[in-house]
């Protein structure tokens, strides 16, 4: 029950931004999104001996995220902020101390973490704003379900591991059936809410949204395993952190950004 509240309350706060609030009203939810995703990538580097200056890396976080839709018209805005995140890395990094293997780490978590969360945050606000919010709820609708999809036919069919070292809940059957899903979604809303041409298109591109949304899950899911930990944070009751509720989405959402600009 916790969990299904916990998720009504999350799709509800979603939906009024999309549709009833300003579009930096939708920028201010993902940054703050972006913010806590972040600093949860941090928690994760210092679990295992590489901590990292939380605050410094969801603040760029937030920067990174609203550089995309404020910023994509000019290119090269987006490359200086870049840039100036990946140069503000090395310099933390460096005064963070003395030469050791855990610096590495740290660089890498310190450049990466704003980067994995703020780009593909950014790109959805930037979706609402150039394709409007049925766009964004299209993504949103074709990932839920799919997710939905996995869960429930994993628990009644699944028989065989998808990636057992990294997702051992995770099935082979559970994932045909949330690609399946996502297919169906995208067939049937695509064409109706113009995302697409036609049920077959609708079909492919909610295909590649439900596979890319796998991989991010896994990918997610390897972070976690590699710092021993099973959820981000507790922040979400019955849910986990922020970065298990999003992290298909940091996978979808720069995939289905490409098509609408380039092919739909």
């Amino acid at each position: 029950m916790t969990r299904l509240l916990s998720a009504v309350v999350l799709i509800a706060l979603v939906v009024s931004v999309l549709w009833l609030a300003p579009w930096w009203a939708a920028l201010a939810l993902a940054a703050i999104v972006a913010a806590l995703a972040a600093a949860e990538v941090a928690n994760l580097s210092r679990d295992i001996g590489a901590p990292v200056p939380v605050l410094v890396v969801s603040t760029a976080a937030v920067v990174v995220c609203a550089m995309v839709p404020i910023g994509m018209e000019s290119g090269a805005a987006a490359v200086v902020v870049l840039m100036m995140v990946i140069l503000g890395g090395c310099l933390v990094t460096l005064a963070a101390g003395p030469p050791s293997p855990a610096m590495i780490t740290r660089a890498a978590v310190t450049i990466m973490a704003p980067l994995y969360v703020g780009l593909p945050l950014g790109a959805i606000v930037w979706t609402q704003v150039v394709f409007g919010p049925r766009s964004v709820l299209f993504l949103v609708a074709t990932i839920a379900i799919s997710d939905s999809a996995q869960y429930f036919v994993g628990r009644a069919l699944g028989r065989r591991k998808l990636a057992p070292t990294v997702s051992p809940a995770k099935t082979i059957e559970g994932a045909v059936g949330g690609v399946v899903a996502a297919a169906v979604v995208g067939a049937l809303l695509g064409p109706v809410w113009g995302q697409v041409a036609s049920p077959l298109q609708g079909a492919l591109l909610g295909f590649a949204l439900a596979v890319v949304g796998i991989t991010g899950d896994l990918f997610e899911s390897f972070l976690k395993r590699s710092a021993g930990v099973k959820d981000s944070s507790h922040l979400i009751p019955g849910h986990g952190g922020v970065l298990d509720r999003i992290d298909a989405f940091l996978f979808a959402a720069p995939v289905y950004l490409l098509f609408l600009r380039y092919v739909g």
